[in-house]
């Protein structure tokens, strides 16, 4: 890794070098000691259940070249068990090695934050710029405080873009993550009622995701969702307007001519600064045009062709937990099961009802939405009941609610059924699904509906 010695690393992060090795560099950096590979550097978390510093003396017998900890390691013997950077805190030392290294770093960095859609946005803007470029992008759910850093390691002198997805939930986090990332573009896809209970109202979440900003090149570009009435009232940044993307056509990219597939995709047409063309797209769900556009935008920041835009557009493939569509015989599960929020929970519930089958919707409690938890539940249930949802089963304490607006807003054309925790639900599962049947698997992850889908699987 280029830059990345010892002696760099300990002047990064105010941290003192111990053991020799200055001009060593690193191969990689984790926080897993069972990913340490040879001249790796291993930074000793921890946690609340294990503690990386135990694991020192097997990542120097593996080859690790340093230690990052808060005390000095010791093998059986006694003696320190390699090169170690002692510091005060681990976290915010790799927060501040992983600044330094994207200071060195001449790619283009794509920042993506919002409250409903970073982790499809990022996957449609990967496939579009690797139309052209090398890429980097974001695994899985690395989008926090030590996500981000760990990403940004990641990053070799052959790529030629990366695109980091950035997750928060409470104020300043954005700052800590932008500070470490510095993206040149900084898409924002929606500002939705996510994280209340830190972060107040959608307004405070706009205030926190806006921290972004805080780093971002001066020169950079700004996209963001122009039909969102928040991110619609943000008229500059660093003294240039955003671009902005949406349905309307006061939009710099704009779409229209929107015909459905179904469970299977959307065609609809592009318009961008340098022309229209139509695009498929394979991910179901009006939402993905959003997607799809802010790609366009990064793909045109970035010197790509309409061509190759929708030639990526075109290659996005699903992601597990995120309206990922599983065929199980005759029947179709949609396994959005990641996370959730009101206005994610509710287009997933849209999603589900483009099905020409029986549809079954499993939704289970989100968290972290503050005083207002019952009442957005049940604003959730009455969705589901007025899209004509035929099977509506309800998981969990805050369900409840969700369930008894379900059966209010119910016109006799929906069967409601509660279960208060998911093992109750599991005994129960076969019999509410027939065959032919698309069935909606939505909670937030803590609840663990993964295991309703393996289960399914299976």
């Amino acid at each position: 890794m280029k830059n990345m010695t010892l002696k760099n690393i300990a002047g990064a992060c105010g941290g003192r070098l111990c053991g020799g090795g200055e001009d060593l560099e690193i191969a990689g950096a984790v926080t897993d000691s069972r990913l340490v590979e040879k001249d790796f550097l291993f930074f000793a978390i921890q946690g609340e259940r294990v503690d990386g510093h135990k694991f020192i003396p097997q990542v120097m017998a593996k080859g690790a070249a340093c230690a990052v900890c808060e005390k000095a390691p010791i093998s059986g013997e006694g003696e320190a068990a390699g090169p170690y950077i002692l510091v005060k805190d681990v976290k915010k030392a790799m927060q501040d090695i992983a600044a330094f290294y994207r200071s060195g770093l001449s790619i283009p960095i794509v920042g993506i934050t919002g409250s409903v859609g970073k982790t499809s946005t990022k996957e449609f803007i990967a496939a579009v710029l690797g139309e052209k470029y090398h890429v980097l992008k974001t695994d899985g759910n690395y989008n926090n405080e030590i996500g981000v850093p760990l990403t940004l390691f990641r990053i070799r002198e052959e790529h030629e873009a990366a695109v980091i997805e950035m997750g928060i939930n409470h104020f300043g986090e954005m700052h800590r993550l932008s500070r470490m990332a510095a993206p040149d573009i900084v898409v924002m896809t929606n500002i939705g009622d996510c994280h209340l209970e830190a972060l107040g109202s959608r307004e405070g979440v706009l205030k926190a995701k806006s921290e972004i900003f805080d780093f971002m090149s001066e020169d950079g570009t700004v996209i963001v969702n122009g039909d969102d009435e928040l991110l619609a009232g943000i008229k500059e940044i660093n003294k240039k307007t955003p671009v902005t993307f949406g349905r309307g056509k006061n939009n710099t990219y704009y779409f229209c001519d929107i015909c459905s597939k179904g469970l299977f995709g959307t065609e609809a047409q592009l318009h961008i600064p340098s022309g229209d063309f139509k695009v498929k797209i394979p991910l179901p769900g009006d939402h993905m045009v959003y997607n799809a556009l802010a790609a366009a935008a990064v793909g045109e920041a970035l010197g790509l062709t309409a061509a190759e835009i929708a030639e990526g557009i075109a290659a996005v493939q699903p992601t597990a937990g995120r309206s990922n569509l599983i065929c199980c015989g005759d029947r179709v599960i949609i396994d959005d099961c990641y996370n959730a929020n009101p206005v994610s929970m509710c287009a997933a519930i849209d999603l589900l009802a483009w099905a020409d089958t029986r549809k079954v919707a499993i939704l289970g409690d989100m968290f972290e939405l503050g005083e207002n938890a019952k009442k957005l539940h049940g604003d959730v249930g009455r969705h589901a009941a007025e899209s004509r949802i035929d099977v509506i089963v309800c998981v969990g304490e805050l369900s409840a609610e969700m369930a008894k607006e379900a059966e209010t807003a119910n016109t006799g054309e929906s069967e409601v059924f509660y279960y208060p925790e998911k093992e109750s639900l599991l005994g129960e599962l076969h019999g509410l699904i027939k065959p032919g049947d698309t069935v909606l698997i939505k909670a937030s992850h803590g609840m663990g509906f993964a295991e309703i889908v393996e289960k399914w699987k299976g």
